[in-house]
């Protein structure tokens, strides 16, 4: 069985702000407490992902590469308007970082994710990584889609 063992975080300032990035446009077919069931267009390529429940930072997670035709097809069956973000690709102490700045209703979230081959394994924390937010269901992208991150500085106020 395919593992995902995962870490995400807040950022700050822009030292993240490394390359070219690449927009990623996803949507989710199911967003079911047991399985969430999302598809992804990541440039030129899609993929369809099917992730279980998680326990502690780890999940069970499936993902194929479909052709971008038929995710194309596949975004239009979503319940919810396509999450969109651009991806930042950044190396830090032998590390490889996902950075994501979110865009549309989520426009002022950027998050760091780290996958991780045991969830004690080591690593170093860069300098723009802020508070930790991986057990916070807010910041799950499934969530996200239908509760985005503008509405909640909207509710606060």
């Amino acid at each position: 069985m395919a593992t995902e063992i995962e870490r995400k975080f807040l950022v700050h300032g822009t030292d993240w702000r490394q390359g070219a990035p690449v927009r990623l446009r996803q949507g989710y077919l199911s967003r079911d407490k047991e399985r969430t069931v999302r598809v992804r267009i990541a440039g030129k390529r899609a993929y369809l992902t099917i992730k279980g429940v998680g326990r502690g930072v780890s999940r069970p997670e499936f993902e194929y590469e479909i052709p971008l035709e038929d995710a194309g097809e596949l975004l239009g069956l979503c319940d919810r308007p396509p999450l969109e973000k651009d991806r930042y690709t950044v190396k830090h102490a032998g590390a490889t970082w996902e950075v994501d700045e979110f865009l549309g209703a989520n426009a002022g979230l950027v998050l760091a994710e780290i996958e991780l081959e045991d969830e004690a394994q080591p690593f170093e924390r860069p300098s723009w990584l802020s508070k930790e937010v991986t057990h916070d269901p807010r910041y799950y992208n499934a969530n996200l889609s239908t509760a985005p991150y503008g509405t909640w500085r909207q509710a606060s106020s």
